[in-house]
């Protein structure tokens, strides 16, 4: 299937969040699901959003096990996995840049984000390679690609835009969480952080004007023009090297490190992406989007100027669909409604954010990671064992959702908890730049 026009967010099968689903406040001290401490929180309605779009994410890739024809009249209308992703790429959009700033040491950003997400990455991927040995999962064919450079790739979590088949498809979402997170790291340093308005604006703009211009790359060009090994290795070394100038004391340095992780960042998504050159720069418009309502609401833009960007972006993202058309399992109607309701999810967790939540959807949200990363395995580990259902089974569906949201519980609590409470002392430890 042409990677270009195939249905990215066929992650369980075929990426929260996931965007990415990541909180930035410390877990409850309790169980997961028992969130009755944040229902104070300022974030609690995140949380909830969070919780909501895992729920579709989830309900979306356990449909081609248990619900197959159910999908097939559905997904043509409503793309439901885009929308979750949709909500989790807004979420991480208002939450991201507000973690860097907060802390204000680019070294700690790094240090919080790679404890949060690299932990329960290794347990999931550890357990697909374990089922895969033990006969009960398959792990996804590499081709000709190498070990060693599919490793580094991932090792990245820049797969996806170095035309590296995902481990776990789910892993998609990660590679443009990651170039965001480079991108936001960028302007921080050359102080530009406080533009999302206009960044988020002029990709989208960007977006609509290669539709309109035909601008129609294959998909990984840069990769069939440098070759796979060969790019991992330059996007890695350079990845490398920006990550720890911008963590540098030097103010030069910082800048440099910065400007190029940001320039990686845009090519990749611009030209090596898997998806069409339009669709990954509305993911980061649809992100910096995020950003633009956070300044609005804390009073460092109006709510004019933030509601001139929502209107902008929309148009330009519903309009790229449009043009786009239809391609593959692709639908220009099923995207742009699965696009607009998460838009408009995400704007009724916002007029909601200061009234009480439901706990569930909070504590759902707490364990979204565990959730989005757990499932694709628990469902990979369905399919080797029994196969795929031909035939609706709405029983079974329920029945998954009953296992994986306790196991999802305890990989929070085991595994990603931990790993938070070890990324805070070590942060805590570095002294920002001087």
């Amino acid at each position: 299937m042409n990677r270009a026009t195939r249905d990215h967010v066929n992650m369980g099968m075929e990426p929260s969040a996931s965007a990415l689903p990541h909180q930035e406040r410390p877990p409850t001290p309790t169980t997961a699901l028992s969130a009755s401490a944040v229902h104070a929180s300022r974030l609690a309605w995140l949380d909830a959003l969070r919780g909501i779009a895992a729920l579709v994410v989830v309900f979306d890739h356990a449909s081609y096990s248990y619900l197959a024809e159910y999908r097939q009249e559905l997904m043509p209308e409503f793309n439901t996995s885009r929308y979750g992703i949709m909500v989790f790429f807004l979420v991480s959009g208002y939450i991201i840049p507000a973690s860097l700033e907060r802390r204000g040491c680019v070294r700690t950003f790094w240090v919080g984000r790679l404890f949060r997400i690299y932990p329960l990455w290794a347990v999931v991927v550890t357990a697909l390679l374990a089922a895969d040995l033990a006969g009960v999962a398959q792990v996804r064919d590499f081709g000709s690609q190498g070990v060693l450079s599919a490793a580094v790739a991932h090792v990245t979590l820049l797969q996806e835009l170095l035309a590296t088949p995902n481990l776990l498809l789910v892993l998609w979402t990660l590679s443009y969480e990651m170039a965001f997170y480079l991108l936001v790291v960028a302007l921080f340093t050359v102080r530009l952080h406080r533009r999302s308005m206009g960044v988020s604006v002029t990709l989208a703009v960007l977006a609509a004007l290669s539709v309109a211009a035909g601008v129609t790359l294959p998909p990984s060009a840069l990769s069939g023009a440098l070759g796979t090994g060969p790019l991992i290795a330059l996007a890695s070394c350079a990845m490398a090297v920006a990550v720890c100038c911008a963590c540098a004391k030097s103010p030069a340095l910082r800048v440099c490190g910065g400007v190029l992780g940001g320039v990686l960042a845009l090519v990749l998504v611009a030209v090596n992406g898997g998806v069409p050159m339009w669709e990954g720069l509305v993911i980061l418009a649809v992100m910096f989007l995020g950003t633009a309502v956070y300044r609005a609401e804390q009073g460092h833009s109006s709510w004019r100027s933030a509601a001139c960007a929502v209107v902008t972006v929309l148009a330009c993202a519903v309009g790229s669909a449009y043009a786009y058309g239809d391609s593959g399992n692709f639908t220009r109607r099923g995207w742009i409604a699965a696009f607009l309701l998460a838009v408009s999810t995400f704007a009724a967790g916002l007029a909601w954010r200061r009234r009480r939540l439901p706990r569930l959807l909070i504590g759902l949200g707490t364990i979204s990671y565990s959730v989005y990363l757990v499932h694709p395995v628990l469902l990979a580990v369905s399919d080797g064992t029994f196969g795929r259902w031909q035939r609706d089974t709405p029983l079974l569906t329920a029945a998954f959702y009953a296992v994986l949201l306790p196991v999802s519980v305890l990989t929070y609590r085991y595994v990603e908890a931990p790993g938070q409470r070890w990324g805070r002392k070590l942060a805590g430890r570095l002294r920002p730049p001087g």
